[in-house]
């Protein structure tokens, strides 16, 4: 079974705190290492936890609330000293390309590898990276500026055959990749071996669900519905409600019952008001509603399992 793995490297709302930095997550699927959002210190998180700068190719920004990005010019100047030559892809709001270039602009600072800008459109659950193992698309969120989340979602592999299984019936390379590809044997004698009889179980592909700065918005549920793994903000506890609405951020509660709505499989919540120094109270509250439910903790990785 390929990587589907998910490191935690901030887990704080806009303050950063003495054990906890602002957002930034690695995801591996199948060795292709995605960044999303990149908050400040992300890169000495990378380092702490032992994850390779150059392995990342491709950085995925919500929206231009510093929390979410000020770690990023830190890390380009980083990948470039340490000697990158490939591409750097950055998903992210039209406006950032503005941001990155004018302080290499002033610092007089050029970098030996290409930057290609992908910008959002916040208009729709687009399809905006594909490859032959994965695709993303974001999720238009509801937060005081423009933001998006995004879906990772495997692509389906194709079907394995067993050597004993090849070796009892004498296939062929043609008929092996007809098989694979869902056909059924059809023998000499005419008789048909259904296809499920020929191929190893085939897993689901797993999905997982990155929902950065938003005010509770059911809109989001029949985007997300049965993902594997739901990241959900939870900055503040239900009785701040009134504070989480005026800021356009969600409640533990309000997590757990978008969580409970899209019938996920798990639910992770982060984005952590500075002012809970203890979170199990707001982990309690995510698990009334939504009983499948942790936290996100700088250094843990989680598998996203089926």
């Amino acid at each position: 079974m390929q990587h589907f793995e998910l490191t935690i490297l901030g887990c704080s709302s806009a303050t950063p705190t003495s054990k906890r930095n602002p957002t930034a997550q690695l995801l591996n699927i199948a060795e292709r290492f995605f960044l999303i959002d990149c908050g400040e210190a992300t890169q000495i998180q990378l380092r702490k936890f032992k994850l390779k700068f150059q392995r990342i190719n491709h950085i995925f920004i919500s929206h231009l609330h510093g929390d979410h990005y000020l770690g990023l010019v830190g890390l380009i100047s980083s990948m470039h000293l340490l000697g990158r030559t490939a591409d750097l892809h950055l998903f992210c709001p039209a406006e950032l390309q503005e941001i990155i270039e004018v302080q290499f602009k002033h610092s007089q600072s050029y970098i030996n590898y290409k930057i290609v800008y992908h910008p959002h459109n916040y208009l729709n659950n687009d399809l905006i990276f594909e490859d032959e193992r994965v695709e993303v698309r974001t999720l238009v969120l509801n937060h005081r500026i423009p933001c998006c989340g995004f879906i990772f979602k495997e692509k389906q592999l194709l079907a394995t055959i067993s050597k004993e299984t090849i070796h009892n019936h004498g296939l062929s390379v043609d008929q092996i990749i007809e098989i694979k590809s869902g056909a059924d044997l059809v023998k000499e004698s005419g008789e048909i071996i259904k296809n499920k009889d020929l191929v190893n179980a085939i897993q689901a592909p797993r999905s997982y669900a990155y929902c950065s700065d938003t005010c509770y918005d059911e809109g989001i549920i029949e985007y997300i519905k049965g993902v594997n793994l739901l990241y959900h903000e939870a900055t503040f506890l239900q009785e701040m409600e009134s504070r989480a609405k005026e800021t356009f951020h969600t409640t533990a509660l309000q997590a757990g019952t978008i969580a409970a709505k899209a019938d996920v499989k798990q639910l992770m919540i982060g984005h952590y008001s500075a002012r809970y120094k203890d979170l199990n109270p707001l982990l309690e509250e995510a698990k009334s509603t939504f009983q499948n439910s942790i936290l996100a903790i700088e250094g843990e990785r989680i598998v996203v399992s089926h």
